[in-house]
């Protein structure tokens, strides 16, 4: 049996791994991807999973390792572990992270392994690290798309692209990781330094798995920690401010701010209309380097206030790893959104029809109905424990009228009672899944006007109908060009399934 001194001592993909007592929780796509690279190491491990893809379960019996589906605490006994690694579903109050607290058993994510096996191969790659309540996908890929640009060879990883563990045991190796972190992955993480660092925006969110406001943004701020290089924080975000003041840091690491306002020394931000660096130049005080323009941005679907600051953070972090201002301007001229982030599915008769499933919170709902003028609301879902009132008032003077769906639709409906009361107000109650987005798009259809923008913002999970935000989306666009049939212009695609890590 090792001391948890000696599991904490192992910090390279060298070192003795042989035998070591593993229990991995969970087996999604990242639950997999550990239980693989600690059979390559030589661990001895078995899985505890209630649910489980039969393809991925196949797979794991393949290379030899036992899956439990129940009874995890007699097995969890009789396995012993020396360490448990946690699939970023598992919140600190599982029983089974419990147990493992409770008996002093080292608990690590599979960013953790990651960060300690990253010397697979002769060539260790920089990670940069980006954390937030929203935008963090987009920003990754932005980051990357310079990156690429600029000749490195470079992977978006982590909670979004491949498993982190699948990018560090490449056999070629990258010289870049960009990691897309989420609050749970970061509540399992102790040991990276990132090169660069960044936490977008923090707004409440997932409260019912940290438990409060407060272990949340903890569990953000550690994206920080030991960075090495530029902590990239949102200039119009105390909150990120102060993560980076009270983070402890390697000796020389900058803080470098992003905003949409006049930048000041050590800041990216716009003058008028142009995106500019002062940061990553010599003379920083009393010029800037320009990166692009807002005209640009808007080009590729760029130009929208929360858009525009992604594009802010993702050029800081490459310009703290020396990608030059011509390379970000090129990259960010070929730059395609995703699906699923304010994209338009169809325009017919003067009605934009827009999906934006990923805005599964408040803050990512408020960015994108802030985009628009007169909107037809499609709201709600599974609310992960989180208060709509703020919202629902803020935009009620946009709104023509708002379709609400999912199981949390009574705090919903409240919030609108009490502070939007003259909206138009329509539920979809259908248990029916098939049936949730052809009943929206007819509501939204008999309501919307000329001018009108109907937006699938629902700032609310989608697991209680759907299998995953992506799923929800493309429900949503398949409605909608059913419904209008040739009357969608040809130039808006549908949308098209993505993972979701």
């Amino acid at each position: 049996m090792r001391s948890v001194d000696e599991i904490a001592a192992l910090t390279s993909w060298h070192a003795d791994w042989a035998g070591l007592r593993v229990i991995v929780l969970g087996l999604g796509v990242t639950g997999f991807s550990v239980a693989d690279t600690l059979v390559e190491l030589g661990a001895e491990l078995t899985v505890l999973a209630s649910r489980a893809d039969e393809e991925i379960a196949d797979l794991l019996d393949v290379i030899g390792v036992g899956l439990v589906r129940d009874g995890f605490d007699d097995a969890f006994d009789d396995f012993a572990p020396e360490l448990v690694i946690v699939s970023p579903g598992f919140a600190p109050h599982h029983p089974l992270v419990q147990r493992a607290t409770s008996r002093g058993i080292p608990l690590w994510g599979d960013v953790e392994l990651a960060w300690r096996l990253r010397d697979k191969t002769g060539k260790t790659a920089e990670w940069i690290a980006v954390t937030g309540t929203n935008g963090k996908t987009t920003t990754v890929q932005l980051a990357t798309a310079m990156i690429a640009a600029s000749g490195k060879r470079v992977v978006a990883c982590g909670n979004v692209g491949v498993p982190v563990l699948d990018a560090v045991r490449d056999p070629i190796g990258f010289d870049v990781l960009v990691v897309e972190l989420s609050s749970f992955q970061l509540h399992y993480l102790d040991s990276m330094s990132a090169w660069a660092s960044v936490c977008l925006n923090v707004a409440e969110d997932h409260l019912d798995w940290h438990g409060s406001p407060e272990a949340y943004r903890t569990a953000k701020a550690k994206v920080y920690e030991r960075t090495a290089v530029a902590c990239v924080y949102n200039l119009e975000d105390a909150a990120t401010r102060e993560m980076v003041e009270r983070a402890e840091v390697v000796e020389g690491c900058r803080a470098i701010g992003f905003g949409l306002g006049l930048p000041g020394p050590s800041d990216l931000g716009i003058v008028d209309d142009i995106v500019v660096d002062r940061a990553f130049l010599d003379d920083r005080h009393r010029s800037a380097i320009e990166l692009t323009t807002i005209v640009e941005l808007e080009a590729v679907g760029l130009g929208s206030p929360h858009m525009v600051a992604n594009v802010l953070a993702a050029a800081a972090l490459a310009r703290s790893i020396g990608v030059e201002p011509h390379v970000i301007r090129l990259a960010l001229r070929a730059f395609r959104l995703d699906h699923h982030r304010t994209e338009t599915v169809a325009l017919a008769d003067g009605v934009r029809w827009v999906n934006d499933s990923k805005a599964t919170n408040p803050h990512a709902a408020a960015a994108a109905l802030e985009s628009f003028d007169s909107v037809v609301w499609v709201v709600g879902g599974l609310l992960k424990g989180v208060d709509v009132s703020d919202l629902v008032a803020a935009n009620a003077p946009r709104l023509r009228a708002a379709i609400v769906i999912g199981v949390d639709r009574h705090a919903v409906v409240d919030a609108f009672a009490r502070h939007a009361p003259e909206t138009p107000l329509f539920e979809v109650d259908t248990t029916d899944t098939k049936e949730v987005m052809p009943t929206v798009v007819r509501l939204s259809a008999a309501v919307a006007r000329s001018g009108d923008t109907v937006l699938l913002a629902p700032a609310a999970a989608s697991m209680d109908q759907f299998t995953d935000y992506a799923d929800r989306g493309n429900r949503f666009a398949a409605a909608v060009h059913e419904m209008l049939g040739g009357g969608a212009d040809d130039d808006e695609p549908p949308a098209t399934s993505i993972d979701e890590l």
